[in-house]
Formats: structure tokens, sequence, C-alpha cells
């Protein structure tokens, strides 16, 4: 296993309901994971954010305030969380049930130190 799938494996079992985590490069490719979800769809969703922070990036950005540290979407059957990391990485969790999306939260933030100083 690589440190960084042990650091999301830590996260996710950490986080009541969650179904899995991703760390990611700037245009949502995959570095690593850890799921229950089935691959593609995992690396699909993991994409589809890398997108919408992406735009969030260039939306917030226009105010110079910086771009968004973090950012939660509640869907019907579940929630995510994306979090930023240094150099265009980012971090996602996601939880089956979206009322639970603050716990997955408090994981990532919790695991961001530990991803960073990995990726040094």
């Amino acid at each position: 296993m690589t440190p960084f799938k042990a650091i999301l494996k830590r996260a996710v079992e950490a986080t009541p309901g969650a179904v899995g985590g991703a760390f990611a490069d700037s245009e949502g490719e995959m570095v690593d994971s850890f799921a229950t979800y089935d691959p593609h769809e995992w690396a699909v969703l993991t994409a589809h954010y890398g997108v919408v922070l992406a735009q969030l990036h260039s939306a917030f950005g226009v105010f110079h305030f910086g771009g968004p540290e973090y950012f939660m979407v509640s869907h019907q059957k579940l929630g995510i969380v994306v979090h930023t990391l240094e150099g265009g990485y980012f971090v996602l969790m996601a939880v089956s049930d979206p009322a639970r999306v603050t716990f997955a939260l408090t994981a990532l933030q919790a695991s961001v130190s530990e991803l960073q100083r990995e990726m040094a």
C-alpha cells in the first residue's frame, strides 16, 4: 500500500458513512485512492470534481482573495468534500449520507498536512 493510500484509508475509516477518498492532480486525474466504489466510477467522480474545483479557482481568483480552500456538496444520496493541497493537488472524500459531510471535512483537514508532507 502506498503512503498516500494509507493516509486516505485512515481518513475514510475514521469517517462515519465514508465510501472513499481520492488524491488527485489539478486536472482531476487520481494519483491514489481508497474507496468502496467501482474504480472507474470513482475516477470519473474525482475527475468531475477536479473540473468544479478549477472553475471555483477561476471564479474566486478574480476577487483577489485567493482560491477556495475547500468546498462541500450535498447530493440527494452522496455528500462530497474537496480540499485543496499545495501544488494544485486536491483530496476528495465522499460519504453515503450527505448529513455527515462535516465529518468528512474534519477527516480531510486532519489528513492535509500528512499528504503534503508525503508530497515533499
